[in-house]
């Protein structure tokens, strides 16, 4: 174990995907763990940085999740004002949760390691669980998936091993100053995922590629907040342009093992009937 261990670790978007699990991880060691949340003791809130001081008091490393999602305009200088804060606060340890191929999310990323922190930098493919924890889900449980995607290959990463490379990053001497790029073993298509899912769960699920504009009108439907819009856009129709098209080797040299399958991520995932209609 590390000395930063020794207070509660911050966990900013600690009821999300990554941060939920890591707070378990952690728990499960007895390592003292604070939720950074809108509803939590002390609240945190990105877009108060009043909540901000408090949060960080008396905490001994703090892992940033930034919340829309770090690729929206704006991130990286709010990102920043909170690694400054932390530093000026005498907390160094700074493990950022960060997206691969996405220019804000990169200027993130510089921002952390200009602010004189110990930092760690995880930067991410697509998570596996946005099909069953995130805006896809219910689409999935319809029976359809349709976005302007193509036959780009995506190395989708389960949320599971980024969560098992933070907690070890944080618990574990070595890795300051290093960043793991994380994706899975394969590189799949948004049909190939979708195939494996109908596979997992024995149902008739199908892949259809639209158009930009029928993806926006169908967005409009939903009546999503506008920084969720632009934020669907940019990925869709900027970061799945082919740019990750490749795998990295960031969970072997964290975590010394391959990275979970997709396909094992979609049997796990059928049986909890999330999917089922």
């Amino acid at each position: 174990m590390t000395d930063t261990t020794k207070k509660p670790i911050l966990i900013l978007g600690g009821t999300g995907k990554t941060g939920r699990r890591l707070a378990e991880l952690l728990t499960a060691k007895d390592i003292p763990v604070r939720i950074g949340s809108r509803s939590g003791t002390p609240p945190f809130d990105w877009q108060d940085k009043g909540t901000w001081a408090t949060a960080l008091q008396g905490v001994g490393a703090v892992y940033i999740s930034y919340y829309p999602d770090i690729a929206v305009p704006g991130a990286a200088e709010t990102v920043e004002a909170l690694a400054q804060l932390a530093v000026e606060r005498g907390i160094k340890r700074l493990v950022l949760l960060s997206g691969r191929g996405e220019p804000e999310a990169q200027r993130a990323e510089e921002m952390v390691k200009a602010s004189g922190a110990d930092w760690t930098i995880l930067r991410c493919a697509w998570f596996a669980q946005n099909f069953s924890e995130g805006f896809l889900v219910e689409n999935v449980i319809q029976g359809e998936l349709a976005l302007p995607v193509g036959n780009v290959g995506e190395p989708f990463i389960d949320v599971d091993d980024i969560a098992d490379v933070a907690e070890t990053v944080l618990t574990e001497p070595g890795h300051v100053g290093q960043t793991y790029e994380l994706t899975g073993s394969r590189l799949l298509s948004f049909a190939d995922a979708v195939a494996e899912i109908a596979k997992a769960t024995g149902r008739d699920i199908r892949y259809r590629q639209i158009s930009h504009a029928e993806f926006t009108k169908a967005m409009a439907a939903h009546d999503l907040p506008p920084e969720f819009t632009w934020l669907l856009n940019e990925l869709f129709t900027e970061v799945l342009d082919g740019r990750n098209e490749t795998l990295t080797d960031g969970v072997q040299r964290a975590l010394g093992r391959q990275p979970k399958d997709f396909s094992a991520y979609a049997t796990e995932t059928a049986a909890t009937r999330i999917w089922s209609n």
